[in-house]
């Protein structure tokens, strides 16, 4: 009786803690979901609204950078690569994490 009941109790303590998680929040921490401007817009379709605009700016400034990169490396007949062509590689690097950052975002 005694094994009987131990192993009713070790089974109830097993089943005890196999509790569901609730799920995860959507919204990030520390932003309400329904925050709304004064002007009526959720405040979140005007973040993604300006991450947008700014991701189609810094697109097109690396699409610049990257042909100016190109052109520039194409005309160098040295094996040798300039402090300016360097410079321009950390923009673009710079340019594509930003980038790469606000998409995470979402």
């Amino acid at each position: 009786m005694k094994p009987f009941c131990l192993t009713v109790l070790f089974l109830g303590a097993m089943c005890a803690q196999i509790v569901p998680s609730p799920p995860a929040p959507v919204n990030p921490p520390g932003m309400p979901s329904d925050a709304k401007l004064p002007n009526g817009k959720l405040q979140r379709d005007e973040i993604a609204k300006a991450d947008y605009k700014k991701n189609v700016e810094d697109a097109a400034e690396l699409l610049k950078l990257a042909g100016e990169l190109k052109a520039d490396l194409d005309k160098d007949t040295a094996y040798v690569v300039s402090v300016k062509d360097m410079k321009r590689t950390e923009d673009i690097e710079k340019l594509a994490r930003n980038i790469r950052g606000r998409l995470k975002r979402y």
